[in-house]
């Protein structure tokens, strides 16, 4: 599968984010070692620290299947085309969990970016 391949299953996931106090709507697309493709969007709640991210969403729906070896991700936002959005820090630990190596591919104003995770986390817990 193709960088941009990912991207474009990341960007019809943010579709379905539920971001009614942010307005950011964050689709992600993480693909396992066998091939298989786990989407996720970002659930925001009242209670900010119930709020799950989209790259956790999609890498849980994964893990939920019995997946856990993930070649690489991609993330997509509305905000995509004045900035280039990352994964934060919660997200990075949390994939980093499964490889630190992992690929991440991050929706840009210019299309988008490719990183390491190490290059994003280089001393993960």
């Amino acid at each position: 599968m193709t960088d941009q391949e990912l991207l474009d299953f990341a960007d019809k996931a943010k579709e379905k984010a539920y971001a009614p106090y942010s307005r950011f709507q964050v689709g992600a697309a993480i693909l396992t070692k066998e091939g298989k493709v786990f989407t996720g969007c970002n659930v925001e709640n009242s209670s900010y620290g119930a709020a799950i991210c989209a790259e956790r969403t999609a890498a849980v729906k994964a893990v939920s299947e019995g997946y856990h070896d993930f070649e690489m991700i991609a993330i997509a936002s509305n905000g995509s085309d004045k900035e280039t959005v990352y994964p934060c820090g919660i997200c990075r630990q949390f994939l980093h969990e499964f490889n630190p190596d992992l690929k991440v591919i991050c929706q840009s104003p210019d299309g988008f970016e490719t990183y390491r995770l190490s290059e994003l986390m280089p001393k993960g817990f």
